[in-house]
């Protein structure tokens, strides 16, 4: 049965269904209007602009020397739409909740960069396609059954930002069938078999395909 959330928890609840749900204004500056539309409704998507740094790489390391939580890698190579060829100059922004399930200590930037927390982070791809980005393993909102999940978002050339699949995890025992079925398989799955490295770092790999399953791709 599902648990019901306690007050504190209510924006992490809100942000959730309005990243994929919630219709809301377009982005302000950051989008150009000759950039195409796709993906339908993104609230707060002008978040991954907020912060991004001026250079990117295809890695970037999201958490600090002493970040608590299970550490946690993640790779993979993003297609164009044909599934077949390597993506280049795309970004892929990340964010997630810390090891307590809370979006925690965000920037005291926009608000919408507040309400996506400390753990985000952004990667450019170069001509091979490829991302990799080290964190923790976020966890799940407390006192809820809510499957662990990672935020991702993209932006590639001559498109607006759109949203596809979280990641989730298989071997989540709130990652139920039911919960499975919710997915729309937007950029393919994100369900991420893991495995643990000798150290007991958690990796997985996740592949994206642009536009698959998005709306007014």
């Amino acid at each position: 049965m599902k648990k019901s959330a306690t007050p504190g928890l209510l924006l992490a609840l809100s942000l959730m269904a309005a990243c994929q749900s919630t219709p809301s204004a377009p982005a302000k500056a950051s989008l150009s209007e000759a950039e195409r539309q796709v993906g339908g409704p993104c609230e707060c998507c002008e978040a991954i602009f907020d912060g991004m740094p001026k250079a990117l790489s295809w890695h970037t390391q999201i958490t600090t020397p002493g970040e608590p939580g299970e550490e946690l890698e993640v790779t993979g190579t993003i297609f164009q739409s044909d599934g077949k060829t390597p993506a280049e100059g795309v970004i892929l922004y990340v964010y997630h909740t810390d090891y307590q399930g809370l979006y925690s200590d965000g920037p005291s930037t926009s608000e919408c960069a507040k309400r996506h927390g400390h753990l985000r982070g952004w990667m450019k791809t170069g001509p091979d396609g490829s991302y990799h980005f080290q964190t923790i393993r976020p966890a799940s909102y407390p006192d809820t059954d809510f499957a662990q999940h990672i935020h991702p978002q993209i932006k590639e050339p001559g498109v607006g930002v759109y949203w596809i699949d979280e990641y989730v995890f298989d071997d989540d025992p709130m990652l139920t069938p039911a919960e499975i079925a919710k997915h729309q398989n937007r950029g393919g799955s994100g369900i991420l078999t893991l495995s643990k490295k000798s150290d007991g770092t958690w990796i997985g790999q996740r592949d994206i395909i642009l536009g698959k399953n998005v709306p007014g791709y």
